[in-house]
């Protein structure tokens, strides 16, 4: 059974957010849609037919029997993170070699985000990686979210800062051979989805440089972020690296990046006025009397 991608909606990433009390005020980042979530048979061959052995290659996931088909669909048909989580832990239980097992997982992982629950795709996103350790989204939320949710006093902070930076790393040297995209997706549309991957990943290695004082590294990072997300600018990112600059006394490059920020807030008025804060902080060290972007 050889399933694929219904659509390119299937393949879009589509920018949600997830708030908290994270130290220093710092809102959470992105958090992307997951890839893959929505998938449905694009052809139906007879049961446990062979699609191919190339094992050295990505492919389509493939049911060996109809029994294991018939069993994902009603599991995949399950909305809500924990009823979504017990049905794919089911079905890997029932068929512990399945391919299948991944994507039951990404979706209770994409509805853990629409619940707003980073601690609960956390989880799901380490259950993930053990079943496919090259799966870049999962290497990139959960690098994102340990480093939204990292703060001085966390007894396992090192190890937090260990984990994003291997996922994070991993998902950049892996982002160009770790998924197998719809057959309708176009080069562009492919090129500007992993350039939205790569951005997470180096805006997720930011945050945690940020937070631990490597200001110039978190700079760097945090530009090759925004730089790489030209499609759908992310203020977060902008934010921060305003942060980054402030604090290396940069305050020209910091209120241009302040700027930016606010230019892309749009109806999120937390992180509006976070920014707009740290522009009238920013204006006046830097003696600018430019006025506030609308």
């Amino acid at each position: 059974m050889k399933i694929s991608f219904p659509s390119w909606l299937s393949f879009r990433l589509s920018s949600a957010r997830l708030r908290s009390s994270a130290a220093k005020g710092f809102c959470i980042l992105a958090l992307a849609s997951l890839f893959c979530t929505t998938i449905a048979l694009a052809q139906q061959p007879s049961a446990g037919k062979n699609q191919g052995s190339d094992t050295a290659t990505k492919h389509p996931p493939q049911a060996k029997s109809k029994q294991e088909f018939a069993d994902y669909n009603t599991a995949a048909a399950i909305t809500g993170g924990e009823a979504a989580e017990k049905a794919a832990s089911d079905f890997a239980a029932k068929y512990p070699q399945s391919e299948l097992r991944v994507y039951l997982y990404s979706r209770a992982m994409h509805e853990y985000q629409n619940e707003n629950k980073p601690e609960k795709m956390l989880v799901v996103g380490r259950k993930i990686l053990k079943l496919d350790p090259d799966n870049t989204i999962a290497l990139v939320l959960t690098a994102t979210v340990l480093a939204d949710s990292m703060k001085d006093s966390d007894p396992d902070h090192d190890q937090k800062m260990v984990e994003i930076k291997v996922n994070a790393d991993h998902a950049l040297e892996t982002v160009d051979s770790a998924f197998v995209a719809p057959p309708q997706a176009t080069p562009e549309q492919i090129a500007d989805y992993k350039g939205t991957l790569r951005s997470m990943a180096h805006s997720a290695l930011g945050i945690m440089e940020l937070k631990n004082g490597d200001d110039a590294g978190a700079e760097k990072d945090l530009k090759t972020a925004a730089d790489l997300n030209k499609t759908q600018p992310d203020p977060y990112i902008w934010y921060h690296l305003a942060l980054a600059q402030d604090h290396q006394k940069k305050y020209a490059e910091a209120l241009a990046s302040v700027d930016q920020a606010l230019h892309y807030t749009g109806s999120n008025p937390d992180l509006g006025k976070l920014a707009a804060g740290e522009r009238e902080r920013l204006a006046k060290l830097a003696g600018s009397s430019v006025p506030q972007p609308k």
